[in-house]
């Protein structure tokens, strides 16, 4: 994050407007919403994110990442993002990846596009803490929302 900031410094941007910003991709809600009185698992999450994207059009995708031997016993690593051990250190793909239908406007021809979506999916009790793992997770959300995909972590189902 001290990247970040220097950036942020050389370019006049606000503490506000960083704070909006990681406001977003934390998923952080700074407006007052009810939580429940036990707060989901980050399966129950999934099952719930999962389900309000299928009512909102949204193809979300489970994305495993991880690595295992073949039956000859060579590694074998699967998952976006996930090429080689430094790069999974460095960059961690989303729990969910998917794609979302956008209507293109009048002046970009006016068909329909499709935007990439990624949640990294928390339990509901989850607070960010920007651990090396969360940092981690935060490199490929800010990647896909560079390039125009939308990305987010979440610890609740109304985040898409």
């Amino acid at each position: 994050m001290i990247h970040l900031q220097a950036w942020a410094k050389r370019h006049n941007v606000s503490v506000e407007a960083m704070r909006e910003l990681a406001d977003i991709f934390t998923g952080v809600n700074t407006e007052s919403t009810p939580k429940p009185a036990k707060p989901k698992s980050e399966a129950g999450v999934t099952n719930d994110v999962r389900l309000e994207a299928g009512r909102k059009g949204v193809r979300l995708f489970r994305n495993n990442v991880g690595a295992c031997a073949d039956i000859k016993g060579r590694l074998i690593r699967y998952g976006l993002a996930n090429e080689s051990k430094r790069m999974n250190e460095h960059i961690k793909s989303s729990d969910l990846v998917g794609i979302r239908p956008l209507l293109v406007t009048p002046d970009m021809v006016g068909g329909i596009v499709g935007q990439f979506v990624a949640r990294e999916v928390k339990a509901g009790a989850w607070v960010y803490r920007g651990n090396d793992h969360e940092l981690a997770q935060l490199r490929f959300m800010s990647l896909v929302v560079a390039l125009g995909g939308d990305a987010c972590f979440t610890s609740h189902d109304n985040s898409l």
